[in-house]
Formats: C-alpha cells, structure tokens, sequence
C-alpha cells in the first residue's frame, strides 16, 4: 500500500486526507457484515473517557459503545486489521510520521442522537498518537442517519466526512480536532491510533 503524492501533501498541508474507497467492495462488505455481527451479539460496552486519572461514563460527551479488535488472519476483520497495518506503514514511509504499533477499535453509535463531543485524539508533547484512520462500515448512508464527522483543520473551516461505507479519513492525532454529529441510526466505524515508534 502506498500513499497517493495528493495524500501526503494533504495530511501536511491541512493535517487529513480522505480517501473514498479503502478496502474495495467485496471486501469492504465481508468487513462490515462481521463488524455488525460483533455488534449485534452484544459484546460491545459504553465507551468511557478519562478525566485526570480516572474513566467514566458520560453520555453527553459520547454515546458510542466499543470493543477493541485484536488481529484475526482469515477473517474480514483480520483482513481489516492488516491492511491498517499496511496503512501504518505507508504513513511512515510517506509522510516520515515515524510510526510503531496501533490499537483498532470497533465502535457503534446504536442511533437515537448519540454523539461524541469535539475533542482531540492527542495532545502536543505526550508521547502517544500520532496518527489517526477511521474506515467507516455504514452501507446505504444517508444524510437523514446523520452521525457526519466533522474535522476543525487548522486555519479553515470545518469539514464534514459522510461515513459511508469503504471510506477512510487520515489526520493528525496533534492536530485535527473533531466531532461525531448526532447519529439517528446505527453507526458503525473502526478506528486505528498509531503510535510514534518512541511510545510503549
């Protein structure tokens, strides 16, 4: 896998890129009829956040419920997983992001307006994510599901990321704050944080 010259400009220039089709769409289905599968078995739990050292629940902050996915080769998921794999090391070699190990997560926003509250994935000067990928499991997305990202790039407007199915949105853990708008049907998404190589 390999970064477009577009890609790479874009995710130094406005700190993301975007691109529309990740997986294809064969694979792209086998993907997310597992991921609803795991959702639909109940297994996931109510995501928490952290305030200082503690987690906690609060719902008008993110309503989305998780479970984190390990690699599993053969599987749709596992087929997932490496090509964010693959997606890690191209960003390395790319954009020289320097990156080392990733968690995926698997998360759902069951509908009904959950939401995730604008925030940032990292802060300047902690040694933790770098880079963010989300690839998006949402066949027959329509405005009226809502559930948009939006993307606060430095220095412009928002942008607002339709989670269509196969597509995946690139940005800068540092850099890009963003907000999940209130989703009116189930919302699926997987998510990878990469790590600098100097992280645990």
């Amino acid at each position: 896998m390999e970064l477009t010259d577009n890609e790479v400009e874009a995710l130094g220039t406005r700190g993301y890129f975007i691109r529309p089709a990740f997986l294809g769409e064969a694979r792209a289905h086998a993907a997310r009829d597992e991921a609803l599968a795991r959702a639909d078995s109940g297994g996931l739990r109510p995501a928490a956040i952290r305030r200082g050292a503690d987690r906690t629940r609060d719902t008008a902050v993110r309503g989305d419920l998780i479970d984190w996915v390990l690699p599993e080769p053969g599987t749709p998921l596992g087929v997932l997983w490496e090509s964010f794999r693959e997606l890690g090391e191209a960003l390395s070699a790319g954009a020289y992001l320097g990156l080392g190990r990733f968690d995926l997560q698997l998360a759902c926003y069951p509908g009904g307006g959950a939401h995730y509250a604008r925030h940032r994935d990292a802060f300047p000067g902690q040694s933790n994510r770098r880079a963010t990928a989300i690839w998006y499991a949402n066949a027959g997305w329509t405005p009226a599901h809502g559930g948009v990202l939006r993307l606060y790039p430095e220095d412009s407007a928002p942008v607002d990321v339709e989670p269509s199915l196969d597509r995946l949105v690139v940005f800068l853990s540092e850099r890009i704050e963003h907000e999940v708008l209130p989703a009116f049907a189930p919302r699926l998404a997987l998510t990878a944080w990469y790590y600098g190589r100097d992280a645990g």
